[in-house]
C-alpha cells in the first residue's frame, strides 16, 4: 500500500509541476527573423502571432513574394524555437516519467 501511496504522491507532484510549466509556456514569446533581420516577428507561447516589423527597405515594387518569403522563414523560426522551449520545460515538469508515452499524458 505504501507504493501506491508514494506513487500517487509522485503524480500529484508531477501534475503540479505541469500546471507551472504550461504557466511559464503561456507566458512565452519568442523572436522570429529572415533576412538578417529584415523581418522580425514575435510568437506568444500559444503560438499567436502578436507583432511583425518589415524593414522599410522591402517595400519597393516587385518585392511583394519576396517579402512574403521571408515572413515565412521568420515565422518557421519562431515556431522552431517555441516548440522547443515548450518541450523542455514540458520534459522538465514530468521528470523521470519524461518520454514514457503515458497514455492521457502530451507527448513532448
Amino acid at each position: 500500500m505504501t507504493d501506491l501511496n508514494a506513487l500517487m504522491k509522485q503524480a500529484q507532484m508531477m501534475q503540479a509541476r505541469m500546471g507551472a510549466a504550461q504557466e511559464k509556456i503561456a507566458a512565452l514569446e519568442v523572436v522570429g527573423t529572415a533576412g538578417g533581420g529584415a523581418v522580425r516577428l514575435v510568437l506568444k507561447g500559444s503560438g499567436e502571432l502578436s507583432r511583425l516589423d518589415i524593414d522599410a527597405g522591402l517595400m519597393a515594387p516587385g518585392e511583394a513574394e519576396m517579402v512574403a518569403d521571408l515572413v515565412l522563414a521568420a515565422h518557421a523560426d519562431a515556431k522552431r524555437q517555441l516548440d522547443e522551449q515548450q518541450g523542455s520545460l514540458m520534459r522538465e515538469a514530468a521528470g523521470p516519467l519524461a518520454g514514457l508515452n503515458i497514455p492521457g499524458l502530451p507527448k513532448f
